[in-house]
């Protein structure tokens, strides 16, 4: 009996051992202490798609700028906090994923808050969110918001990620039945071809392989290009 017992124990112990470790090796993951190997679309013999805009005329194409964006916003690692500010802007510090949307604009040349606000003010009555009421403090922080304006002034595309060709370098993604969460596309892939995601969601790494769970990629609701066009 007692030689039974050790020898549960022993299995139970190697078991024990087993999941720690696993569970030490994802939650490693998790912080990026094991990134990941990215690809370019060179890689898979693509070219990155480059806008014919360059908004604030600095010499580099607005998708090209707004992944720029994205990606510090994504480095600087705001805190998240959902909050109502006075004036609309959190500070530099704070941000959801909305942010990480306007400030990778903001980066290109774009106010998102102002075309987001003068867009509301010219139809309030396509904008579901609002409830007929615009609100220029939180209106552009709002997933919902921007689902109708990019719905409305760029151009929608495939949410299909087996056409990968589709799928370019500073596309803006939403998420959610509900429109729940927003985020860029960004110009590394992972060995499949499927673009990582620059996103806030909290998560400790930013810039991630987000969309390579079919679970993850059922949930996509809206994909566009910021190519402006009024519909």
């Amino acid at each position: 009996m007692k030689r039974n017992t050790k020898t549960a124990l022993f299995f139970f112990s190697i078991v024990m051992v087993l999941v720690l470790s696993l569970g030490a090796v994802k939650l490693a993951h998790w912080y990026g202490y094991f990134p990941s190997k990215f690809y370019s679309a060179a890689d898979f013999n693509q070219t990155d798609l480059h806008s014919s805009l360059d908004a604030n005329q600095n010499g580099i194409d607005d998708f090209s700028e707004i992944v720029l964006g994205a990606r510090a916003d994504a480095e600087a690692m705001p805190h998240y906090k959902s909050a109502y500010y006075t004036g609309g802007y959190p500070p530099a510090n704070e941000g959801v994923c909305t942010d990480l949307v306007w400030r990778a604009f903001k980066t290109a040349g774009y106010d998102l808050k102002s075309l987001v606000d003068a867009d509301i003010r010219s139809g309030i009555d396509k904008y579901p969110g609002t409830k007929g009421k615009a609100d220029p403090n939180i209106d552009f922080r709002r997933v919902r918001n921007l689902k109708v304006f990019f719905d409305r002034n760029a151009l929608s595309l495939t949410i299909d990620l087996t056409q990968l060709t589709e799928w370019q370098a500073g596309d803006i993604v939403v998420f959610g039945k509900s429109y729940t969460h927003i985020g860029i596309v960004s110009d590394r892939r992972n060995a499949q071809g499927i673009p990582y995601l620059i996103h806030n969601s909290g998560q400790p790494v930013r810039e991630e392989d987000a969309l390579k769970s079919e679970a993850a990629r059922k949930t996509i609701t809206g994909h566009y290009r910021w190519i402006p066009v009024r519909k």
